[in-house]
Formats: structure tokens, sequence, C-alpha cells
């Protein structure tokens, strides 16, 4: 998915937010917005996608701040909100796939363009989906013989882990996250920091520190692991906006909320659809 003219702005609040949450020396903080503001005015291009222009403002800021990662005491904020908002969902471990998409997909709200309010009132709204391609996903697990599920934001992992446990009676899963800091995504690190990876079956990362996944930039481990799996569940916008430049392979099963515009209007959806797409 191209960046769109929408997209500058909202690249713009993204410097400014990744600056005030990397230093709070006031000097930094404006060099780090300068030459923010100045690399995206130079970046910039509806032939892009807007992860490549993220990826290089992220890492410029990190660059000035000296800070590798800025959004640490966020992630740590939403591990710790995401642990009582899942205690508010019991659910069947056994269930059906649906139940524990639906589960996942509510933590696809965690956004950090947005207060904890908003995040709350959006996880209790009930979830329908605009694209529903959940039975086709149940006819692709019953051949599958690997699974890659590819992580999103640290506070989701919690309502990810139900769908995983599922999943593994399928085929096993290897759960994705990213090699470095980048945004609030969860990384290694973060997982052994917080405790979850004995929670998981296999983990890998990306290999690289774009939000979803350039392919460009991910590592030959990922590469192969991705070429090799029969399905990918891909969770969140950022594994959209990048992996919908492949070709369709018909194994990707795009799992998220709609939370901008021109994502929305790239699948065809209103704003704040959920989609269960597979590609």
């Amino acid at each position: 998915m191209k960046a769109t003219r929408e997209c500058y702005p909202c690249l713009a609040n993204l410097v400014r937010q990744a600056t005030e949450l990397a230093t709070d020396d006031r000097r930094l903080r404006v060099e780090a917005l300068d030459r923010g503001l100045k690399l995206l005015g130079r970046k910039f291009s509806t032939d892009k996608t807007s992860i490549a222009v993220a990826t290089m403002l992220h890492r410029v800021v990190r660059e000035v701040t000296g800070n590798v990662d800025p959004y640490c005491r966020m992630k740590e904020a939403e591990v710790e909100l995401a642990r009582g908002l899942r205690r508010g969902w019991p659910i069947n471990h056994e269930g059906s796939i649906r139940d524990l998409i639906i589960l996942a997909v509510r933590g696809n709200n965690i956004d950090f363009f947005k207060d904890i309010k908003q995040i709350k009132e959006g996880m209790r709204m009930p979830v329908e989906f605009a694209i529903n391609d959940i039975p086709k996903l149940e006819r692709k697990l019953a051949k599958a013989e690997s699974i890659l599920y590819l992580a999103d934001n640290a506070g989701e992992v919690f309502f990810d882990l139900p769908l995983v446990e599922r999943l593994e009676d399928f085929a096993p899963v290897t759960y994705v996250v990213k090699d470095s800091p980048v945004q609030n995504d969860i990384t290694l690190d973060d997982l052994e920091r917080f405790g979850l990876v004995e929670q998981l079956p296999r983990v890998i990362t990306t290999g690289t520190d774009t939000p979803g996944v350039d392919m460009s930039m991910a590592s030959q481990e990922f590469k192969a692991e991705f070429e090799a799996a029969d399905l990918v569940l891909a969770k969140g916008m950022g594994y959209w906006e990048t992996l919908s430049e492949l070709s369709p392979q018909g194994k990707v099963f795009y799992l998220l909320k709609a939370k901008c515009k021109p994502v929305a209007d790239s699948l065809g959806v209103t704003l704040n659809s959920y989609v269960a797409l597979l590609r």
C-alpha cells in the first residue's frame, strides 16, 4: 500500500511524538524535530509506503537523542493496561477459531496515537468484520503444516496468546516480533523483559526495525520462514501497509482494525472497520 497525501500530517505527528518520548532535553528535542521534519519533506512520496518513510524518521530521532527505545515507557504502560483488560474477557481456549480471532483483534485497538480512554471504549465495542475470510482461514488451517504469526504492539500479546495456543492444534506456530525497537511494537527483548517468551511456542524476529515488515530490509531467516510457511497471520495495519505490496499468495491472513482513512480506503471499508482478509 503506497502512502497518500493524508499520510504526511500523520508522519509529522509521529516525529513530534517520538521526539517528546525520546528525551526531556529541550535542545535535543528541537534538533530531532527539525531534522525529522526536514527529512520528511525530502523523502515523503506517494510512490513509497508510509512505513518506509516512518522507519527513516524513527532512526533520525533515535540517532539525535541517543535513545534506542523512545517508546519503552509507553510499552510498559501498554503491557500493564493490556494485562488488566485481558482479564475482562474470559475465553474458552478450546472454543471456536472465530471467537479467538475476535479476542485477538480487540487487542488491535491499542494505538499509540490514542489515549487510554479511547482505547478502552474501542475495545468494548462489538466486533463485526467488514471483510470476513475466517471460513477461508479455517480451510487453510486444515492443510497447514507451518504457521507464522506476525505480532504487532506490545500490549496485544496477551490477546494473541489464546489464538496462538489454538493454532498450535493445527500446526507448529512461530511468533514473529521486531528485531529492535520501533514505535510500540513488541521486540524479542520486550518478550523477555515482560516474562512472555515462555508462553510462546517459538519466536523469531523480522530482523529489522521497520513497522510492519519491509521485505527489502528483513533478515534472510525471516524471508525464508515467510516463503516456507503455509499460513501467515499478519496482525495490525503495518503489515497490510507493507506486505500488500507483494503479489497475492493466498496465504497471508490480515487481521486488523482500519484505524486510519488511507488504510480503510485501500481495503474498501469504512474507517474503524475490522478486517479478516486472506490474500
